[in-house]
Order: structure tokens, then C-alpha cells, then sequence
């Protein structure tokens, strides 16, 4: 038992030791921070309506929250000092015929609750404005308006937040592993892709990019080099019918990055694919994108999917989950150069050469027998 819980905790720790740092993780977060940033930060201030809707949920609230308290209590102590001034509270003993700016304000919990009831417009009917002095009318008018426009922004922002589209990203999913193998006599990577809702993503667009270290040919070492990696159904890469889950392919070509590579040295390479879906969300007619990303210790070569749509005796087609992510093991090639060399070496014994100095003479046949 302890023996079997020793090799458990070493093999986890030499998968912790090869994991390898990447730029977008599985679920599509960037994974990159800004040091020595020279603009200040009061520059996100001037864009305040996305810096409201990229912060989290709880540091959204709070500003939520403090912008209402921070509103109320701030125009309770204006109609405080306004009764103050006019002499309305208890203390100063105001005559039976005296007229208060607002009725019935006798400290500042009652001018606090009066700027509450203004604000959110709820109106009981026992404290109010008199015609007595323009200070009131004039605070009560610029209360009403800038409670409008808090309500506005932060209701606005709340509302925003949650209609994203980056939470529809999230019904998006991508298959753990890319897998690369024969399809349709072509060495292909191949990556599966699901919808799990029902509604599509209008006009879908897939293409991938694959990030690696180079070197230039003037010496300059490229940390994050891109290469475009262009992903294709059988219907095509744009406008799909995402229904049901797709498998996507690279044809591993000539012109592709996986040419030079091989079932030997897929894991010694320093690579990271990132895979790109662009669509329009149909309910809400926002665009949205989802990505995820692969290492190559999550290539697996040699293998190809598991079907996972069938039909059902009703007619109805089912989508079996489970295998989703399921590969199965099939006869591939060990790299893309001996799978061209064998089709070209086939193409050749089938070809016939002509000889344009050879030149066939007729011999006459002539009987020389003698008796």
C-alpha cells in the first residue's frame, strides 16, 4: 500500500516537473502580466465603462453598494446642514408659524432617510419639500438627477455583466487531447469540438495559431513566435452548422509546422497550439470566442477519435458524451515525410519512362539451311 502511494506521489511529481508554461490555458484564460507599465493606473479611469465590466463580482458589488450608501449619506448631511441653516431642528424651538425647508426633519437620521426616500423615489408622504427656500428645490431637483444617473450606470453595468458573451464561451468545449492520424489518406491533427447548447453560434469561424521560440537568421531569439495553423471540416471553416460536435483537422502538409516533426520527438518540441472559435451568439446577436490550448505532451499521435453521434430506433440522433474525449488507437505513420515518400515512391512504380534513344531495327529472318 505505502509502496503503491510512493509511486503515485513520484509520478505526480515528475508531471508537475515537465508541465510547461503556456499562454492560455484550458478553459481560455491568458496566462501573461505587464511589468514596468509606465502610464498610471488612472488611465483604466478614462475607459470606466470597461474597467466596470472586467472587474469581479464582488468588487463590483461593493462599488454598487457604496455608490448608493455613499449617495444617501452624502445628501442626508446636505439636507441636514439646509435645516441646520434654516433653523428647522427641535433644538433652535422654531414658533408654532414657522415654515421648515422639509417637514418633519428633526436630525440627521430623519435627513438620511428623507435623501433615501427622494432618491429611490419611494415617497411615504411624511417628509417633504415646502415652497420656503429655493435651496431645497434646487437640491431636491440635482438629488433626483444624479440618483437617475447612478441608477442607470450601475443597474447598466450589472446588466451588461451578466449578458456577456464570454459566459456563452463557456457551453463551448474542446476535446482534452489533440490526436493526429490518417484521414482521408492525409496526416492530419485532429481536434473535437462541442456545443452544448442547442442555439447556434451564427457564421463560426475556426483557425489556430501556434506559439513557439525562434531564432531569426540575425540572431534574434522570437519568445512567442506565431504561426497561423489553418483548422477545416468537410464543410469548410466558415459558417458552420455547429449543431452537433465537430472534428476539426490541420492537414499536416508540406507547408505546415508539423511536417518536420514525428511520433519520436513530438514531446522533445517546445510548442503550444491555440485554437481559436469566432461566432455570433443567436440570441443576442453579440459576438464571442472561444480558445483553449494544447502542449505537446496533449498531442497524441497515433490516435483518432471515438464516434459519438449515433441514431436512435425513433429516429432521433443522440450525442453520447462520455466518449467525447475517448481515442482509440489506430495504425498511423510515424511522420508525415515517410507517409509523402511512400505515396511518391508508389506514384513512380505505377509510371512508365520513355527512351527517346532507343530505336527499334527489324532483323529479316533469312534461311541459310543447308542440305
Amino acid at each position: 500500500m505505502f509502496s503503491s502511494l510512493r509511486q503515485r506521489f513520484r509520478s505526480r511529481i515528475r508531471e508537475r516537473s515537465r508541465r510547461r508554461a503556456r499562454l492560455v490555458s484550458k478553459d481560455g484564460r491568458c496566462n501573461i502580466e505587464f511589468g514596468n507599465v509606465e502610464q498610471s493606473r488612472f488611465v483604466f479611469l478614462i475607459d470606466i465603462w470597461t474597467t466596470i465590466l472586467d472587474l469581479r463580482w464582488r468588487y463590483k458589488m461593493t462599488i454598487f453598494i457604496s455608490a448608493f450608501l455613499g449617495s444617501w449619506f452624502l445628501f442626508g448631511l446636505l439636507w441636514y446642514v439646509v435645516a441646520y441653516i434654516h433653523k428647522d431642528l427641535p433644538e433652535f424651538n422654531p414658533s408654532r408659524n414657522h415654515t421648515p425647508c422639509v417637514e418633519n426633519i428633526n436630525g440627521l437620521t430623519s435627513a438620511f432617510l428623507f435623501s433615501l426616500e427622494t432618491q429611490v423615489t419611494i415617497g411615504y408622504g411624511f417628509r417633504c419639500v415646502t415652497e420656503q427656500c429655493a435651496t431645497a428645490i434646487f437640491l431636491l431637483i440635482f438629488q433626483s438627477i444624479l440618483g437617475v444617473v447612478i441608477n442607470s450606470f450601475m443597474c447598466g453595468a450589472i446588466l451588461a455583466k451578466i449578458s456577456r458573451s464570454k459566459n456563452r464561451a463557456k457551453t463551448i468545449t474542446f476535446s482534452k487531447n489533440a490526436v493526429i492520424s490518417k484521414r482521408g489518406g492525409k496526416l492530419c491533427l485532429l481536434i473535437r469540438v462541442a456545443n452544448l447548447r442547442k442555439s447556434l453560434l451564427i457564421g463560426s469561424h475556426i483557425y489556430g495559431k501556434l506559439l513557439k521560440t525562434t531564432i531569426t537568421p540575425e540572431g534574434e531569439t522570437i519568445i512567442l513566435d506565431q504561426v497561423n495553423i489553418e483548422f477545416v471540416v468537410d464543410a469548410g471553416n466558415e459558417n458552420l452548422f455547429f449543431i452537433s460536435p465537430l472534428t476539426i483537422y490541420h492537414v499536416i502538409d508540406k507547408n505546415s509546422p508539423f511536417f518536420h516533426m514525428a511520433a519520436e520527438t513530438i514531446l522533445q518540441q517546445d510548442f503550444e497550439l491555440v485554437v481559436f472559435l469566432d461566432g455570433t451568439v443567436e440570441a443576442t446577436s453579440a459576438t464571442c470566442q472561444v480558445r483553449t490550448s494544447y502542449i505537446p505532451e496533449e498531442v497524441l499521435w497515433g490516435y483518432r477519435f471515438a464516434p459519438i453521434v449515433s441514431k436512435t430506433k425513433e429516429g432521433k440522433y443522440r450525442v453520447d458524451f462520455q466518449n467525447f474525449s475517448k481515442t482509440v488507437a489506430v495504425e498511423t505513420p510515424h511522420c508525415a515525410f515517410c507517409l509523402y515518400n511512400e505515396k511518391e515512391a508508389k506514384a513512380k512504380e505505377k509510371k512508365g519512362y520513355d527512351n527517346p534513344g532507343f530505336v527499334l531495327s527489324e532483323v529479316s529472318e533469312t534461311s541459310d539451311t543447308k542440305m
